[in-house]
């Protein structure tokens, strides 16, 4: 059986039922106050430096897979793009190109082939 981590969200809501049934009014406006403090409290977290770079990165990606119009390796998606080659005087290197086109083929924009152990990207159509 896996080991599922509740969330205090989960648990907060499986404590007011109980109080509903059980508890007073006092208790229950408790428990919704502290499950609006939670949800606001992930409202405000918002999308740090690298991952809004990251998301850039992804658009130039896409753009270029759009203009090759063909499958191609991560050195030749480079190749073909300097702005994929380094940002902010530092190389991207494969490792970070090939995790940010992971992320691109589990959203299903983009799809990945092997062909003799290479991995080739294409856009999805």
């Amino acid at each position: 059986m896996a080991n599922i981590r509740k969330t205090q969200k989960d648990l907060f809501g499986e404590i007011r039922e109980i109080v509903e049934k059980y508890g007073t009014t006092e208790q229950v406006e408790f428990i919704d106050k502290k499950v609006a403090q939670l949800d606001k409290k992930n409202e405000s977290k918002g999308m740090t430096a690298t991952q809004k770079a990251n998301e850039g990165l992804k658009d130039i990606i896409v753009e270029n897979l759009k203009a090759l119009d063909k499958a191609v390796t991560i050195n030749e998606l480079q190749a073909n793009d300097e702005r994929l080659q380094a940002v902010n005087g530092e190389a991207i290197s494969n490792q970070k190109m090939s995790a940010l086109l992971k992320q691109l083929v589990d959203t299903n924009i983009v799809v990945k082939t092997i062909d003799k152990k290479k991995a080739y990207f294409s856009i999805a159509k």
